[in-house]
């Protein structure tokens, strides 16, 4: 983007990546704190400054131009370089403050990260730690999300990516279904039985497909998008549905099947964007998600950020 001789407001740059990384004019009001009139007056604002349009209104959001996504890249980085520059200067019993948002998939939150949420607020006082269970993942490319804990590691975008460690899931059944319908002895066996599973139109990661993993054909009779409400079928005597251990193991009603024979690993990728890396607040956070997932195996099971 070219130099331009017009002055605008800094803060203007803060109303921009605000809506870019929203999409819409109003959760970035909420995000600010600032009502959605001003939002657009200073959108306008800093595109005369900059004479060129930043955004194209479509069905209900904001696309950016290809000015715009020039501007978002200099915008960017010019709020990391702040942010770093603030830590820097208040020292560091202030650099541990501020609001961090982390996406993570609903089991991994509920089952994993918080029953460790008080022990973090005590350690971090004043980080706000924001968690987004949202279906799918936020991208932290697209500064959706300031860090995201990811099911597979991603292949684009301007990424620091690191293995959290593995986890692993079998399937599971309540004493009551197995009382009443059986217990199977193969894998082969489970067609005979009511399986519980995910929508398979709304799967967000292909490392939640577990069925066919176990059995080539097999197909779930109730399906959820929660991860929480398929457990809580299984507990309840609905059917037989694979489940990651830390939740299944915990749960005393859920009794583990076939586990000589049918085990799934799969593994944890924090991500989160290259400029963020060098904040006191995200290493606080990218430490505490090690210990949590390291409580999952009893050692430690990460790599190098790569």
């Amino acid at each position: 983007m070219q130099v331009v001789a017009a002055m605008f407001d800094w803060d203007d740059l803060r109303v921009f990546l605000a809506v870019a990384r929203a999409r819409k004019v109003a959760p970035a009001a909420r995000s600010l704190g600032i009502d959605a009139t001003t939002i657009a007056r200073r959108l306008a604002r800093l595109e005369k400054a900059l004479g060129a349009e930043l955004f194209e209104l479509g069905v209900g959001e904001r696309t950016l131009t290809a000015r715009g996504q020039e501007l978002l890249g200099h915008a960017e980085a010019a709020e990391s370089a702040a942010l770093a520059a603030m830590e820097d200067a208040q020292g560091q019993e202030h650099r541990l403050a501020g609001q961090v948002r982390l996406s993570v998939a609903e089991g991994f939150g509920t089952w994993v990260l918080a029953p460790g949420m008080g022990d973090f607020n005590r350690r971090h006082p004043g980080i706000r730690l924001d968690l987004i269970t949202a279906s799918g993942f936020l991208n932290p490319s697209k500064r959706e999300a300031d860090m995201a804990v990811m099911l597979a590691r991603p292949q684009r975008g301007r990424l620091l990516v690191r293995r959290l460690g593995d986890y692993r899931l079998h399937l599971y059944a309540s004493p009551d279904y197995l009382a009443r319908a059986g217990r199977p002895g193969r894998a082969a066996q489970l067609r005979d039985h009511t399986l519980i599973g995910y929508v398979p139109e709304f799967i967000f990661s292909p490392e939640l497909d577990y069925l066919d993993e176990v059995e080539a054909g097999l197909e779930a009779t109730l399906r959820s998008t929660s991860i929480i409400m398929q457990q809580r079928m299984i507990a309840e005597g609905a059917g037989i549905g694979v489940l990651p251990d830390f939740i299944g193991r915990r749960d005393p009603a859920l009794v583990q099947l076939m586990p000589d024979q049918v085990e799934i690993v799969r593994s944890f990728w924090l991500v989160m964007h290259g400029d963020l890396r060098k904040l006191a607040r995200i290493a606080a956070v990218a430490q505490w998600l090690q210990e949590r997932i390291d409580t999952l195996s009893g050692h430690r099971d990460g790599h190098s950020l790569a």
